[in-house]
């Protein structure tokens, strides 16, 4: 790619950022950007197939990395022998979501477009995503209880779904706040602690 083609690259994404963030996604206007960009719309189309794409581009490697840590972060805890995975939970998970949080706050524009401006397109469900990995992540976690003789006592499935998303959506205010790191990482710590603590007590351990 030419140096002018990555010059216009660079407008476009630039005016692209401050339009889907005034409007979202679905009201964002490939009109006002193209013109914002100082482009013509057949000049776009040589870079973006569509309005899709373009907010791909901004949003989607980003994306990809955070919900790739917290999988495999998921998979490491499983992989764990069974008698280390009660010692080790609360340690794993927390230096997930912290390691994440950086990621976020190094990448702030691209998740505050995640978080706040997605609607419409496929990253509209990340949260729901990572509810159901956390779901299911949940109840792996209880079967090893068992094998291990300590069960864990049943959980109301809609009171599980409540807890995992408010705690998602505690996690995810952090980022959205646009908190000082310092302040944000502290308030991390002292909610994984709560959490920590409180899904011990429903799992009776």
């Amino acid at each position: 790619m030419s140096k002018i083609e990555q010059t216009t690259l660079k407008r476009i994404h630039k005016a692209a950022k401050v339009e889907f963030m005034e409007k979202g996604f679905k009201t964002a206007s490939l009109r006002n950007i193209v013109k914002t960009a100082g482009v013509t719309t057949g000049a776009f189309y040589g870079y973006y197939g569509s309005k899709e794409e373009l907010f791909e581009a901004l949003v989607g490697e980003q994306y990809e990395t955070f919900m790739g840590a917290y999988k495999n972060a998921m998979r490491k805890f499983a992989n764990l022998p069974p008698e280390q995975q009660p010692e080790n939970m609360s340690t794993i998970s927390y230096q997930c979501m912290h390691d994440m949080l950086l990621y976020a706050y190094d990448n702030l524009d691209a998740f505050k477009l995640l978080l706040c401006r997605a609607d419409g397109t496929r990253f509209a469900g990340m949260l729901d995503e990572m509810v159901t990995i956390e779901v299911k992540g949940t109840h792996d976690f209880q079967d090893v209880l068992t094998s291990l003789g300590r069960p864990s006592p049943y959980i109301d499935p809609q009171l599980e779904h409540i807890l995992i998303t408010g705690m998602f959506n505690a996690y995810f205010e952090l980022i959205i706040h646009e908190m000082p790191l310092a302040k944000a990482e502290n308030y991390l710590a002292e909610m994984w602690d709560f959490y920590s603590a409180g899904w011990s007590k429903i799992m009776g351990q």
